[in-house]
């Protein structure tokens, strides 16, 4: 331990630290007597125990904030004590891979033989579309010429 521990005590967490712990209790006299009413449950009761482990545990955390702030040796034996651990191979499942942009591309475009292919006959539709003057240009001009079906409105 440290010659120069310091015993400070903020008011406010003090404070603080009595009202939770002091609620807690409330909460579990309340949980009590809704146990014991006619229309109480278990789950009640489970609740009625379960408040002062509450309270214990708001004042185990202000006696514990209290040692460590005062006390830099201990802080920094905590802090030595919980070094991260590395997690060993093969404990987590492998994610999948997605391949990238660029190894797609890694093939010469003018040898790909199905990409040739398709090029030209996309351009054989372009060259079809132009010579036929009866063929939309584009989807607002198909658009306009389908007809709309009429509904009706009533029993028929």
């Amino acid at each position: 331990m440290s010659s120069t521990r310091r015993h400070t005590h903020r008011p406010a967490l003090v404070v603080l630290t009595v009202i939770a712990a002091v609620a807690c209790l409330a909460l579990a006299w309340w949980q009590w007597s809704r146990y014991e009413s006619a229309s109480g449950s278990g789950q009640n009761l489970g609740y009625a125990l379960q408040w002062p482990a509450f309270a214990a545990a708001v004042i185990y955390a202000y006696r514990r904030f209290v040692i460590l702030e005062s006390d830099p040796d201990e802080a920094r034996k905590i802090a030595t004590d919980k070094s991260a651990a590395e997690i060993p191979e093969g404990i987590l499942p492998e994610r999948p891979t997605t391949p990238s942009a660029s190894s797609l591309t890694g093939s010469d475009p003018a040898n790909d033989a199905a990409l040739v292919e398709y090029n030209r006959y996309l351009a054989e539709l372009r060259s079809a579309d132009s010579q036929d003057p009866q063929a939309p240009q584009n989807s607002r001009a198909h658009s306009s010429q389908t007809q709309s079906v009429p509904t009706s409105k009533g029993p028929q």
